[in-house]
């Protein structure tokens, strides 16, 4: 009969580092599969599909190595998730696409940052809109203006530049 030191800890297989190396096999799998059936011809040697096929390759090893990992139980013990900031992130992304092409960029991208601040512990939403509709504003004139890219305009943006 053998007895067990009182250092040995039994732990389970982390199941977030198996669905993480799960993930990681199925998009190296979906990788490979696409490059595979892609018709594209090269006369090189190294054409263009050698990139995918290296990354799908590293992406299967990784998803090898958590797999042995997870198994061997040694990744740090992770704090709880609160989900109240995480709430606030994903539903200032989804307000953000709702309300982009309907009230402009400016509008939408600061009702985006007034969530994540919100999410990072600000709570002081009057102040907080505001400031994000003039960063993303500012933002909207050195995207649409200087760099010439097509974003959606709202009314503060038709209001300064016409349209």
């Amino acid at each position: 009969m053998t007895q067990q030191s009182p250092n040995f800890k039994t732990r389970r297989p982390d199941r977030a580092a198996l669905a993480i190396a799960a993930f990681l096999a199925i998009l190296a799998i979906i990788i490979g599969y696409s490059t595979a059936t892609t018709h594209g011809g090269s006369a090189t040697r190294i054409g263009p599909a050698a990139f995918p096929y290296a990354i799908s390759i590293v992406l299967f090893i990784l998803a090898i190595w958590t797999v042995f990992e997870a198994f061997r139980g040694e990744f740090p013990e992770r704090e709880s998730q609160a989900p109240g900031p995480v709430l606030w992130i994903v539903g200032g992304l989804a307000v953000q696409m709702l309300l982009l092409n309907v009230l402009g960029f400016s509008i939408a991208t600061g009702l985006l940052f007034a969530a994540t601040a919100r999410a990072f512990g600000k709570t002081k939403l009057w102040m907080t809109i505001p400031v994000g509709i003039v960063l993303s504003f500012v933002v909207w004139i050195l995207f649409a203006k200087g760099l010439q890219l097509s974003l959606p305009a709202g009314p503060p943006e038709r209001f300064f530049f016409g349209g």
